[in-house]
C-alpha cells in the first residue's frame, strides 16, 4: 500500500514537472523558430506596405461655425423669451422651446430628410458613391467602371439580377455619413463641420454647400413656422371680444413680424461662419506609417504564435511515453 503511495506521489510530482514552464525552454524555442518568425513578419510587412500604397489618398476640409443661437445674440430667441409664456396662453409656438436653435440644426444637419436632399440637389451620387481615387493632373476624379458609365452617364445593371446599381436613398445617407464628421465644442460653443473625399476640392466644395444649404434649410423652416403663426394670431383677433388679449395678440404678431423681417434678411440664418474652409493641401490620410508598423507587429505576433504552439504540443508528445512508463511502473 506504501509502495503504491510512493508511486503515486513520485507520478504526481513528475507531472507537476512537466506542467511547468521552463523560461530557458521557451526561448531555445523561439531561438529555433526564428526564422518562421522572421518569415511571418517580412511577408506582413510586405503585404503591409502593398496595402497602404495601394489605398488612394484622402483630403479632409472642415469650417468653424458659430450658432447664432448661441449667447442671446439671436433675434428669435430673445423674442421667444420674452414673450414665450404670452404666446403659450395663446397657443403659439415661438420657438425657444426644450431644444435650442444649435441643437435642431446639428440634428437636421444629421438627418436622413436633409443628407438625401442634399445629395440630389448638387447630384453627388456619382462623386460620393462610385469614385475610387482623385488624380491631381488635371483636377480629375476616377470613377469605378463596374458601377457607372461616364460615357453614357448612367449606372449599371447587375448582370444576374438586372437589377440598376444605382445607389438608393439608404446607401447614399450612409455612404455621406462616413465623410462627414460634425464636432460641438462644450466650451466654447463652436462648431466644426468637416468632410473627408479622395478630392481636395470636392471637399471644401461640399463643406461651403453644406453650411450654405443649412442656413437656408432652417430659415425656411422658421419663415413657414412664422408665417404660420402670424395667419393663426389674425385669426384669433376676430375671434375674442376681450380687449387684453386682443392686445396680447397684436404684440405677438408685432414681434413675429419683425422675426420674419430679420430672418428673410439674414442669410447666415442658423450659423455664421468664423473660418471657412479652404482646399486642404496635405492628406488626412490614409496613414500610411501606422499601417506599415501594425503588419509588422501582426506578422511578428503570428509567427511567434506558431512557434509557441509548435513548442507546447511538441511539450505534450514528449510527456506522453514518460507518463505511460510511470504508470507501467506502478503496476
Amino acid at each position: 500500500m506504501a509502495k503504491n503511495l510512493q508511486y503515486q506521489s513520485s507520478t504526481f510530482q513528475q507531472e507537476s514537472a512537466d506542467d511547468e514552464i521552463d523560461l530557458r525552454e521557451l526561448f531555445s524555442a523561439l531561438w529555433k523558430g526564428k526564422w518562421i518568425i522572421v518569415v511571418c513578419t517580412f511577408v506582413f510587412a510586405v503585404g503591409g506596405v502593398a496595402f497602404a500604397l495601394l489605398q488612394p489618398n484622402t483630403y479632409k476640409a472642415e469650417a468653424i461655425l458659430a450658432s447664432t443661437d448661441d449667447g442671446g445674440g439671436g433675434g428669435l430667441s430673445a423674442m421667444a423669451g420674452q414673450l414665450g409664456g404670452l404666446a403659450s396662453l395663446a397657443g403659439v409656438n415661438l420657438g425657444g422651446g426644450d431644444a435650442s436653435g444649435k441643437v435642431m440644426a446639428l440634428a437636421t444637419l444629421n438627418s436622413r430628410q436633409f443628407v438625401n436632399y442634399f445629395i440630389n440637389k448638387h447630384d453627388l451620387l456619382v462623386p460620393l458613391i462610385a469614385s475610387t481615387k482623385w488624380i491631381e493632373d488635371g483636377n480629375r476624379l476616377v470613377i469605378n467602371p463596374d458601377l457607372y458609365n461616364e460615357t453614357k452617364r448612367t449606372w449599371l445593371t447587375d448582370e444576374d439580377t438586372g437589377e440598376s446599381l444605382k445607389p438608393t436613398d439608404w446607401d447614399a445617407y450612409k455612404a455621406f455619413k462616413k465623410l462627414i464628421a460634425v464636432a460641438d465644442d462644450k466650451d466654447t460653443g463652436l462648431v466644426t463641420v468637416s468632410i473627408t473625399h479622395y478630392s481636395p476640392i470636392i471637399a471644401k466644395q461640399w463643406v461651403d454647400w453644406l453650411t450654405a444649404d443649412l442656413n437656408a434649410w432652417m430659415k425656411k423652416k422658421s419663415l413657414e413656422e412664422t408665417s404660420k403663426n402670424i395667419k393663426y394670431l389674425n385669426k384669433q383677433i376676430y375671434r375674442t371680444r376681450v380687449s387684453e388679449m386682443q392686445t396680447v395678440f397684436y404684440g405677438l404678431i408685432q414681434e413675429q413680424t419683425k422675426a420674419l423681417m430679420l430672418a428673410e434678411v439674414n442669410d447666415e440664418f442658423s450659423f455664421k461662419i468664423i473660418d471657412p474652409a479652404v482646399i486642404p493641401e496635405e492628406k488626412a490620410g490614409p496613414k500610411r506609417a501606422l499601417i506599415c508598423v501594425l503588419a509588422v507587429l501582426l506578422g511578428g505576433m503570428l509567427g511567434t504564435g506558431i512557434v509557441l504552439a509548435r513548442f507546447v504540443f511538441k511539450k505534450e508528445d514528449d510527456n506522453e511515453p514518460s507518463n505511460s512508463k510511470l504508470l507501467a511502473t506502478n503496476f
